[in-house]
């Protein structure tokens, strides 16, 4: 059966929605800045993408305004606005036990780190009841089960940085399976407090030392020196093609194949000769019935740090060839929203072929040598191909590669 992306519900740095999203990254309005005043973050990050601030009463109502995590909050808000972009209400549109939810991510760290101070201040009396429920990574998704009347299958994805990818192959698995009609799938970060924060900046992994924060993510480029630390979300609504053609619905694209696999190496460090990564790509290129040379743009995990973008990028030529395919990283506007990056980055290649232009990396000022390819620069470029692919990779040597097809009318399945 064909899964088709037929909503998107994006909170990310560089805007909300689908179109501020898109716009952004073909103009090149970057996401980042110093956190303001007053921010947790604020003595941990020198750059960050940071989300304005969210009022809970939005998607909560009494107790749970001061109850919900920020990573909760974020998804509440996604997944209504995906859900409202694709028309779909449940029970109207679709059978609440037909339609599944499958959200990615840390979890509430935030919430974790907030009651461990307390404790360590005020004592046990300090410790809130509702700590387990504010730090449990099935929240998100039982939260908007709960909201949404959702009653098929729910779940949590925990791949590190590829979760949200891994929550769309998820999706596009149990509607392969026919146990799904709908999937609500995706990422929610909230991973701008202290403590992560300071995880990151003491393992050096952080871009640092950059007068103009907007400049700081600059994957493949010869100056990058990390990646920036970002929040947000993006979920996706998946749907079986014919359910989707039912409601006269063509969707944004198709998800015509994933692939994934284990490094089996570091657990953080990537291959360096790139092997998992490009048995990713493989399995996602044959699970969609073409050849690599049918691919006409790769999205790229190009988070801006040394080792991931050469190791990267070796696979890339494995697998396309040197130069074999244009890419380009939009973590370079958005920063690196962790789990939430490799959803939202399929949300904007789906756009791009729509639109027929690829996002560029911008900041690419200087290409590192170790890091030759057909690099999407400065401008966006208009493009015809029909199949693009989007790459995830995380800590433990998580690969996930997603396939996306165009779609000019609805597609039969």
């Amino acid at each position: 059966m064909t899964a088709l992306i037929t909503g998107m519900g994006l909170f990310t740095p560089v805007g909300r929605g689908v179109a501020e999203t898109i716009d952004a990254l073909l103009t090149g309005r970057s996401g980042l800045r110093r956190p303001p005043e007053g921010h947790p973050a604020r003595d941990s990050l020198e750059v960050a993408g940071v989300l304005p601030p969210i009022d809970p009463r939005s998607v909560a109502r009494g107790p749970e305004t001061k109850i919900l995590d920020r990573v909760v909050l974020l998804a509440l808000i996604t997944a209504a606005e995906a859900l409202a972009d694709a028309g779909i209400q449940v029970g109207r549109d679709v059978d609440p036990e037909r339609i599944a939810v499958i959200v990615g991510g840390v979890g509430g760290m935030s919430t974790l780190e907030s009651q461990v101070l307390a404790r360590a201040d005020r004592g046990r009396a300090a410790v809130s009841p509702y700590l387990l429920t504010g730090i449990l990574p099935n929240m998100p998704s039982a939260r908007i089960a709960i909201a949404h009347g959702i009653r098929g299958y729910s779940s949590s994805v925990g791949t590190a940085c590829a979760s949200g990818a891994q929550a769309v192959a998820e999706g596009v698995r149990l509607i392969r399976a026919g146990e799904a009609d709908v999937v609500v799938c995706g990422a929610s970060e909230a991973p701008l407090f202290g403590t992560f924060a300071d995880t990151f900046g003491n393992a050096r992994a952080l871009a640092r030392g950059w007068d103009e924060p907007t400049e700081a993510s600059r994957p493949f480029d010869k100056r990058r020196n990390g990646f920036v630390l970002a929040e947000g979300a993006a979920l996706l609504v998946l749907e079986r093609a014919g359910h989707a053609a039912a409601r006269g619905v063509t969707g944004y694209a198709e998800v015509a194949g994933y692939g994934t696999t284990t490094d089996a190496y570091h657990p953080t460090a990537p291959r360096p000769d790139g092997a998992g990564a490009a048995a990713c790509m493989r399995k996602a290129v044959a699970a969609g019935g073409i050849a690599p040379a049918d691919v006409g743009y790769v999205n790229a995990h190009g988070t801006g740090t040394k080792l991931g973008d050469i190791a990267e990028t070796t696979a890339l030529a494995d697998v396309f060839g040197r130069g074999g395919v244009p890419v380009s990283s939009t973590k370079a506007l958005t920063g690196h929203l962790l789990g939430a990056s490799g959803v939202l980055e399929a949300a904007a290649t789906a756009l791009a072929l729509g639109r027929g232009l690829l996002p560029p990396t911008y900041h690419l000022d200087d290409p590192d040598p170790e890091c030759e390819a057909d690099h999407v620069r400065a401008v966006p470029r208009p493009t015809r191909t029909d199949h693009a692919l989007t790459n995830s990779f995380g800590f433990g040597g998580q690969n996930v590669s997603l396939l996306l097809r165009r779609v000019a009318t609805p597609v039969p399945g």
